[in-house]
């Protein structure tokens, strides 16, 4: 209880002297926790939006096989899909359709694609970012350009869910003829095949003997895929990062030189506690109050603003610059999703590095005697 009591009498004897500098201290503190407010906003994005790709690619197939010519993506031959078929170990082989079509109305790209079997001839099942961009709602007509200069029009029968807008923003649902139509594509060809195996372990297996039985064709495997999004969104976080280098470098000489350079007063104070009996060790106990305090406000405060920021404010200040240029832009939440080890490791390079600092110089300056504090 003795322990417990000083050190409360401390922390108040503290809180006071952070009070009688509030100037300075609210200019350090509102620095601080903007740093941290951005740090940990990218630092979640980043997280969250690759756990949400993981997610969404856990329904996709395990092997996506592309046909190459030239160095480019090609139509694949479905005698292609009876050769992968016979390989041993593969479960299953499906012919995928899809395609991109220009739209010169809104100046973007959308993806065709047949997923339902039971879309009726001359109908689609459209986005909401489609729906959005376009003004079209259900029961509405769309006419598109097909590769031979006609015009096709396609009724809207249904828009996708909002909660699916992630990856449905700019999709378009189509019949298996309306797609061929659109685009020219021969019955003998397909846009690229899927592949599901027995036993997951023999991915790599499976995939290399696709390689070699068909030399012209592209396995890709999922986990691929995944590392592949993986790194795209770590390399737009490390852009946001450094961009925000200049900023944080700023804020590292600001604290450094408010830790390590102890005013006239502060020398002054601590001249005074000593000569009425403080030791040196309640001295820089309470500078690490006053530095713990400041810091580690400031990161909460600055940690939860990037939670609320970015789960419930859609990352409005940088959303667009970490999800990527587009023309859809997709309206969608994240999940709430926080790496542990990034919070920590944000924690030691930003709270640890700045309590030692106000030590410190507080260790230098108590270890002089009081006498010769007070008249400098």
């Amino acid at each position: 209880m003795e322990w417990i009591e000083k050190q409360r009498n401390v922390l108040d004897f503290t809180l006071s002297s952070i009070l009688r500098r509030k100037g300075k201290n609210i200019a350090l503190f509102t620095v601080y926790t903007a740093m941290v407010f951005l740090l940990a906003s990218v630092m979640f994005f980043t997280h969250a939006i690759k756990k949400e790709a993981a997610l969404v690619l856990r329904e996709a197939p395990e092997i996506v096989v592309q046909r190459m010519q030239a160095g480019r993506h090609a139509l694949m031959p479905l005698a292609y899909l009876e050769k992968i078929r016979a390989i041993r170990g593969v479960s299953r082989v499906e012919g995928r359709l899809w395609g991109y079509y220009y739209d010169p109305v809104v100046g973007a790209n959308y993806t065709l694609l047949t997923g339902r079997k039971s879309l009726p001839p001359g109908s689609m099942v459209i986005g909401n970012g489609i729906s959005r961009a376009r003004g079209v709602y259900e029961g509405d007509l769309m006419s598109f350009r097909t590769y031979s200069g006609e015009n096709a029009g396609f009724k809207v029968t249904e828009i996708l869910s909002a909660e699916s807008e992630l990856v449905s923003a700019d999709l378009m649902l189509v019949n298996e003829e309306d797609l061929r139509h659109l685009f020219g594509l021969p019955r003998e060809f397909v846009t690229d095949l899927a592949v599901t195996v027995r036993n997951p372990r023999e991915l790599n297996t499976i995939a290399a003997k696709i390689a070699d039985l068909l030399p012209d064709a592209r396995p890709i495997i999922r986990d691929e895929i995944l590392r592949t999004y993986e790194a795209a969104f770590d390399w737009r976080g490390g852009i946001m990062v450094v961009l925000l280098a200049g900023a944080v470098l700023a804020f590292v000489i600001f604290a450094w030189d408010k830790g390590s350079g102890l005013s006239a007063g502060e020398r002054r104070e601590i001249g005074i506690l000593k000569a009425i009996g403080w030791e040196t060790s309640d001295i820089l106990l309470m500078k690490f109050w006053e530095g713990a305090v400041i810091s580690l406000t400031a990161f909460l405060l600055g940690t939860i603003l990037a939670y609320l920021h970015v789960f419930f404010a859609s990352s409005i200040l940088f959303g667009p610059a970490l999800k990527g240029w587009s023309v859809l832009y997709p309206s969608f939440k994240l999940m709430p999703a926080v790496d542990l080890y990034q919070v920590a490791t944000l924690f030691f390079l930003t709270v640890v590095p700045y309590i030692a600092a106000s030590i410190l110089p507080s260790w230098q300056a108590a270890t002089v005697d009081p006498d010769s504090i007070m008249r400098t």
